[in-house]
């Protein structure tokens, strides 16, 4: 590597392609006439980012063309689908460590494409979970997810309330600590149709990563230590009926079993809900007086904790992935490193997202200072990514979330008992994992 340029407005940082490359290519470099076709996830959180691809292109002479822009869910279904048919065309795609486990082998190594200098910026765990089998199939972007609570601060300042709270309760109102004090907040708040205790994202692997999450803050385990079901456990009925009970209180939307991250967002945001547990991405959105009639009004805390005195924690992050059948990876994994470079970090992480970068973390508390709400926002996900825990691992996570979320939908309708809805999801589970031969 003949330099390396630390300010990413240099626009050039040497590439060197690997042990036995033929030949080096500076970043972000130069590929006249080259056309990068892309699939990217969509979504507010994440737009902004993307207003970068055409300084990428007037730097490099290249274009590229975003063939799919989805939510992950959505996006991870047409993945699937261009495997299937054998028409994996485009070079780029928006990856995340939930569902990078079920499509390995059609990325490429980026350890080969880009300098171990820039993939030694990255925080070192990030860059572990965005590695299987030695592999690094994806480079993360400044959207590492954990979740804590977001709370409209107003209403633990309304004496009435707190009186009201205190009598019905027997305790002051204060920002829950426990998923229990949730509940009888949430219920506490409710008013509907007009406003609302809190909610939850109600379907796809949404619902079931906020499951798993607190069947672990439960004292339970969504897969046992030989990999089999174990969330049919008296631990996974008390997770599952938190969700059912608020469901049957109306203390939730009676559309949020329809909900995804967006709907939370735009809820919250919309002064509706008093209780909001979600991602760092929302701070900035949930702060803006354009975007948010809560604004000003936004408290946030480390999310709560289970029976078994565990936090949630579900985690992970998003990145972006180039595919091996992609015919010029350099330009891809140029873009690649763009999208994930300090600049494009400082951009995402300014809204509130946590980066991935360790340089960024630290401009990011450093940006923080005199900022009370960015500062309050950073402390509370700074400790809860200190209870951050991944899906478990298995390629079949996602195949597996496909077939329980319906389950858990039908025990929050009434349909079935949580009991009975878990035994069944757990029956689906273990037939994919054994179709897999993970069992």
């Amino acid at each position: 590597m003949k330099r390396l340029l630390s300010g990413v407005s240099a626009g050039v940082i040497v590439l060197a392609l690997g042990a036995g490359a033929a030949f080096a290519q500076e970043l972000p470099g130069k590929f006249e006439g080259v056309t990068i076709d892309a699939k990217l996830i969509g979504g507010q959180q994440y737009e902004a980012l993307y207003a970068r691809i055409a300084d990428w292109e007037k730097a490099t002479g290249a274009k590229v063309n975003v063939i799919s822009k989805k939510n992950h869910f959505e996006l991870d279904k047409e993945i699937k689908s261009d495997i299937a048919t054998g028409s994996i065309s485009w070079c780029v795609g928006s990856n995340h460590s939930s569902f990078a486990p079920q499509y390995p082998d059609i990325y490429a190594d980026l350890t080969a494409l880009l300098p171990k200098a820039e993939i030694d910026a990255f925080v070192p765990a990030n860059i572990a979970a965005s590695t299987l089998d030695g592999k690094l199939v994806m480079l993360p972007r400044a959207q590492f997810d954990v979740s804590a609570l977001y709370y409209q601060k107003s209403l633990y300042a309304d004496e009435a309330k707190k009186a009201a709270y205190k009598e019905k309760y027997g305790e002051e109102l204060t920002p829950p600590d426990t998923w229990e004090q949730v509940t009888k907040q949430a219920e506490f708040f409710a008013s509907p149709p007009d406003f609302y205790g809190t909610q939850f994202a109600g379907k796809e692997e949404a619902i079931n990563g906020r499951f798993y999450e607190m069947v672990v803050a439960e004292g339970g385990e969504y897969l046992d230590k030989d990999g089999k079901p174990a969330f049919n456990s008296e631990a996974g009925v008390r997770a599952l009926d938190w969700f059912v009970n608020l469901y049957k209180a109306k203390a939730v939307p009676a559309g949020t079993t329809n909900y995804l991250w967006d709907d939370l967002g735009q809820g919250f945001a919309s002064g509706t809900v008093a209780l909001n547990l979600d991602w760092p991405g929302w701070a900035g959105f949930f702060n803006d007086p354009k975007s948010s009639k809560v604004a000003g009004n936004v408290g946030v805390k480390v999310q709560p904790e289970g029976s078994s005195g565990k936090r949630t924690g579900w985690s992970g992050h998003h990145g972006f992935s180039v595919t091996e059948s992609c015919a010029s990876k350099e330009a891809a994994a140029s873009l690649v490193w763009w999208l994930t470079n300090e600049d494009s970090q400082k951009l995402e992480a300014a809204a509130g997202p946590l980066p991935t970068r360790t340089a960024v973390w630290e401009w990011d508390i450093a940006q923080a200072s005199g900022d009370a709400y960015k500062t309050e926002v950073l402390k509370a996900f700074q400790e809860a990514a200190a209870n951050a825990f991944a899906v478990p691992q298995t390629p079949s996570w996602i195949e597996i979330s496909n077939a329980v979320y319906p389950e858990l939908q039908a025990a929050i309708l009434g349909d079935k008992t949580s009991k009975q809805a878990l035994d069944d999801a757990a029956a689906k589970a273990t037939q994919i994992l054994e179709d897999a031969g993970e069992l």
